[in-house]
């Protein structure tokens, strides 16, 4: 009996000492930063801008994976099921972690119970955007057209349940209109429809539309923050004429529940350090986002709001995937 009690305390102190040892040297291998959306969206631009300079600040190479897939529930699903020891991080938007509990009966994962809030990044607001030489100039001009005739006039999106679909469902409420949804799988092959002239509106979000805008390839009609950007102050926003059409997408980064609290700490102070470099800031500002800080202990709190006000406006919206 006392073998046994001598063989279980030294398991529980060597399991102990390896979980300090691990911490101690961690990262000792690369870090995969998932992105569960396509390449070009949101989150891909922001993942690629901050990826190598958070791969300098923790001390190793952090590789930038795109898992989509059932509106970002497949890369999100994987994380959560990831081994708990820092190497596979997430990199996601409030669409997948606080829109798709309300959209899908079973996505597969509990934004809360399922992952530690890291780091909020910052966040930017979508773009109606339509090809040159559209007739659509103004909100103005596309609620008229709307209401002509109803149903007819049709926008892309990202996908059922993203934000980009929601703005529109949103619009149609505010404006009393009645707009066609054709959702995508990802935002680049919305946007490539809108510039090949298949659809003649669509809802982007800034960073993935902003180019195309400054080359004179998109036409912005009008964005969807409560403010215009500073990134592009030109474009009015949709609050300007309807108060209650607000909707932002932010960009966080989590890790599995159950990564130990070192590794946590340890990718936090590099996050700190990634967001104070001027050229990084610089780069995000530039694509359109607001770099407003949310602190770490307030990042669990802000999806906590964003699962509440969300699931009021899917039901709304009347949107449901299985």
């Amino acid at each position: 009996m006392k073998n046994k009690i001598y063989q279980c305390v030294l398991t529980l102190v060597f399991g102990l000492l390896a979980t300090q040892i691990s911490a101690q040297t961690y990262p000792s291998k690369p870090i995969s930063l998932v992105v569960p959306q396509t390449a070009g969206g949101t989150n891909d631009i922001v993942a690629r801008l901050v990826a190598p300079a958070f791969g300098e600040a923790i001390g190793a190479s952090v590789v930038v994976e795109n898992r989509p897939g059932a509106g970002g529930n497949i890369g999100t699903q994987s994380v959560a099921r990831s081994a708990k020891d820092g190497y596979t991080l997430l990199l996601t938007i409030n669409s997948a972690q606080a829109i798709n509990p309300a959209l899908y009966k079973n996505p597969g994962f509990d934004p809360i119970n399922d992952f530690v809030p890291l780091y909020y990044i910052g966040a930017t607001p979508y773009v109606l955007v339509t090809p040159p030489g559209s007739p659509y100039k103004t909100l103005a001009d596309v609620v008229a057209a709307a209401k002509k005739k109803p149903g007819e006039l049709s926008y892309a999106s990202a996908g059922n349940g993203t934000i980009s679909h929601l703005l529109g469902a949103m619009l149609n409420t505010s404006a009393s209109i009645e707009m066609q949804h054709i959702p995508y799988k990802g935002v680049a092959p919305a946007i490539n429809d809108v510039l090949g002239g298949q659809v003649p509106l669509a809802f982007a979000s800034l960073p993935s539309a902003l180019n195309y805008i400054k080359a004179g390839k998109l036409q912005a009609i009008a964005i969807s923050s409560a403010k215009r950007s500073s990134a592009a102050p030109e474009i009015p926003t949709i609050a300007e004429t309807y108060p209650d059409c607000v909707g932002e997408v932010w960009v966080a980064m989590f890790a599995p529940m159950g990564v130990s609290a070192e590794v946590i700490k340890k990718v936090q102070t590099a996050m700190e350090k990634v967001m104070t470099r001027p050229d990084v800031r610089e780069k995000l500002t530039a694509q359109g986002l607001d770099l407003s800080p949310v602190p770490i202990n307030r990042l669990g709190a802000l999806l906590k709001d964003e699962l509440a006000k969300w699931v009021k406006i899917v039901k709304a919206s009347g949107a449901q995937l299985d």
